[in-house]
C-alpha cells in the first residue's frame, strides 16, 4: 500500500467530489489495416498491463487516507479490458468519443480500457483510453510502443524481450515526498519553493475578463470543442530568428505573443498562463507510463509600454525562475495559496499553454509496419475543456528538417464560447504571432487584432442612411416630448413608472 502522489490526490479529490467524470481521460485511436490477430493483441495489453504496474492500480480510501492499490500481474482483477464493436466508417467519430467518454470510477476501476472496432474483416481501430491518474501526455507514446512491441512478439508466438523498468510508479511517489522534505522544515526543497511562489503569484488575478458569449455558470459543466491552429513556415523562421536572437526559446516567444492577445481580450496587463512540464527529472523514468506531469503559472507583465522584445526578455526571467521552482505539485500550491474558489473556473489561470512534442513522438510510433498490419493514428475526442482555453503548439518540420510551421489546436469551453468567437481567437493568435515577428520592436500595444475588413465594420455603421439633427438641445427636445405627451411613460424604476410630465416636474423643482 503506497499514499497518493500529489498530482494522484487532486484527481481522488475530484472524483469524490464529483463522481467519475470523462474529463481526465486521455484516448488514443490507432487504425490497424490488415489481418488482425486478436488473441495476439489480448495477450499484448495483458503484457503491457504487467510491465507497467501503474495500469493495473486502483485507488482506495481508508483510515490513513487515501492510497495506491497495486494488483497482482495476471489476476483477474487486472485482466485487459477489451470491448469489440461493429462500426462504419460514417458512424466511426461518434463511436469513438462515446467510448472516449466512458466515465472511470478510480475506486475500484483500473484506468485502462481498450475498444476495437470492426469496420471490416481486415479493418480496426482500436481505442486506446487511459485515465489521467494513471498517466500523462509523455505517457501515451510510451504505451503505444510497448503495446505494438509486445503485439508483434505474441503474433510471433513469443513473449516481449523488454529490460526490465528500473522502476515504478510507487518508487517514484516516495522518492517524491522524499525530495521536498517537509514544509515544516524551512530549509527544504517545498518550504523554499513554496515561499517563492507565494512572493511571485502575490496578488494574481482571480481571473481574466475575456470577452465570452455566456455568463459564466455557477458551476463548470466542463462542456468543450477543439478547432485547429496554423501558423504558416515563413513566420516560423522569423520567430526562430526571433528567439535566437534574445536568448529565448521558441515556446517563450509562443507564451509572450498569447500574453499580448490575452491582454488585449482582457484589457488587463497581468497575465498568468498555465503550462504543463513533463515531471520527469531522472531518465529512468522516462520509459514509464504514469503522471508525473506538473503544471506551472507563468506570470507575463505588460505594464507600460513595453515592445514586444521587451516584453519577451519579461517573460525569459519570469519562465527560468519558474522552471527552477518546478518541483512544488500544483495542487499543493493550490492549499497553500488559497485562492477565492469558484466551481466554475480554474483556480490561479483560466488559460493554458502546452508545447507538445507527443504527437510527433506518437506519430513515429503508430506510424509502424507489423506483422500482417499497417498502424496508423486516428483522432478521438471526448469534447471536453478543463480550462476556459487551452491552446496547444507544435513544429513542424521538413524531412530535411527545416522549419515547416507551427501547428496545434485550441480546446475551450462551450459554455462560454460559440465556435465563431473560438475560430476569431485562434485567427487573432495566429495574427498576433505574425505581427511580432515581423515587427518585435514596435509596442505590444499597437498590435491590431483586427483585418482590414473587421476594423470597417466595426467603424462604420450598419446602417449608412444619412440623417439631419434636430438643432435642438436634448434637454429642449425632452421638455417638448412632456408639452405634446405628457401621460406617455418616460422612465421606469423598478416597480415605479413615471410618465414624461411628471419626470420633467421633479427634473424643474430639483433644477429650482
Amino acid at each position: 500500500m503506497t499514499t497518493l502522489s500529489f498530482a494522484q490526490r487532486r484527481l481522488w479529490f475530484l472524483n469524490q467530489l464529483d463522481g467519475p467524470s470523462a474529463l481526465y481521460n486521455i484516448p488514443t485511436a490507432l487504425r490497424l489495416s490488415g489481418s488482425l490477430d486478436r488473441a495476439a493483441l489480448t495477450a499484448a495489453l495483458a503484457d503491457v498491463i504487467t510491465r507497467h504496474e501503474t495500469l493495473r492500480t486502483v485507488l482506495a480510501d481508508g483510515p490513513d487516507g487515501p492510497h495506491q492499490v497495486v494488483l497482482d500481474a495476471g489476476s483477474e482483477a487486472a485482466a485487459p479490458v477489451l470491448t469489440v464493436a461493429d462500426a462504419d466508417e460514417a458512424g466511426l467519430d461518434k463511436a469513438l468519443e462515446t467510448a472516449a467518454r466512458h466515465e472511470f470510477d478510480l475506486l475500484g476501476e483500473t484506468p485502462l480500457r481498450c475498444t476495437l472496432f470492426v469496420l471490416a474483416p481486415d479493418e480496426h481501430v482500436l481505442l486506446v483510453l487511459l485515465h489521467h491518474v494513471a498517466g500523462d501526455g509523455w505517457s501515451v507514446p510510451v504505451l503505444v510502443r510497448d503495446l505494438l512491441g509486445a503485439y508483434a512478439a505474441r503474433s510471433a508466438g513469443q513473449a516481449p524481450a523488454w529490460d526490465e523498468l528500473p522502476v515504478q510508479y510507487t518508487d517514484f511517489t516516495i522518492w517524491q515526498q522524499e525530495l521536498l522534505g517537509s514544509e515544516g522544515d524551512p530549509d527544504s526543497v517545498i518550504s523554499r519553493q513554496l515561499g517563492y511562489w507565494s512572493e511571485t503569484l502575490a496578488g494574481l488575478p482571480e481571473e481574466l475578463g475575456l470577452p465570452t458569449d455566456r455568463p459564466r455558470p455557477a458551476t463548470a459543466g466542463h462542456r468543450g470543442d477543439t478547432l485547429p491552429v496554423a501558423v504558416p513556415a515563413d513566420v516560423h523562421v522569423r520567430l526562430l530568428e526571433l528567439a535566437r536572437e534574445n536568448r529565448s526559446s521558441l515556446f517563450m516567444v509562443v507564451q509572450a505573443a498569447l500574453a499580448t492577445l490575452l491582454a488585449k481580450l482582457s484589457g488587463s496587463t497581468d497575465i498568468p498562463i498555465g503550462t504543463p512540464i513533463a515531471g520527469r527529472t531522472d531518465e529512468a523514468l522516462d520509459d514509464l507510463v504514469g503522471f508525473f506531469v506538473n503544471t506551472l503559472v507563468l506570470r507575463a507583465d505588460l505594464s507600460g509600454t513595453p515592445t514586444f522584445g521587451e516584453l519577451l526578455a519579461r517573460v525569459r526571467d519570469a519562465d527560468l525562475r519558474a522552471y527552477e521552482h518546478q518541483d512544488v505539485p500544483f495542487e499543493r500550491l493550490v492549499e497553500v495559496l488559497n485562492p477565492p474558489r469558484a466551481m466554475a473556473r480554474h483556480p490561479l489561470f483560466q488559460t493554458l499553454l502546452t508545447w507538445n512534442d507527443n504527437d510527433q513522438r506518437q506519430a513515429r510510433t503508430a506510424a509502424a509496419e507489423l506483422p500482417g498490419l499497417t498502424v496508423t493514428g486516428h483522432n478521438a475526442e471526448t469534447r471536453t475543456a478543463r480550462f476556459d482555453l487551452s491552446f496547444t503548439v507544435e513544429e513542424r518540420r521538413t524531412d530535411a528538417g527545416a522549419p515547416d510551421g507551427l501547428s496545434g489546436a485550441l480546446n475551450y469551453s462551450t459554455d462560454l464560447f460559440d465556435r465563431t468567437t473560438a475560430e476569431r481567437f485562434a485567427e487573432q493568435f495566429t495574427r498576433v504571432l505574425t505581427a511580432v515577428a515581423t515587427a518585435p520592436d514596435a509596442p505590444v500595444a499597437r498590435v491590431d487584432l483586427l483585418t482590414a475588413d473587421e476594423r470597417r465594420t466595426a467603424l462604420e455603421p450598419a446602417d449608412a442612411t444619412v440623417r439631419e439633427l434636430p438643432a435642438e438641445t436634448v434637454p429642449a427636445l425632452f421638455a417638448a416630448r412632456a408639452t405634446a405627451t405628457p401621460d406617455a411613460p418616460a422612465l421606469v424604476l423598478g416597480e415605479e413608472t413615471f410618465s414624461y410630465g411628471e419626470l420633467n416636474a421633479r427634473a424643474n423643482r430639483l433644477a429650482h
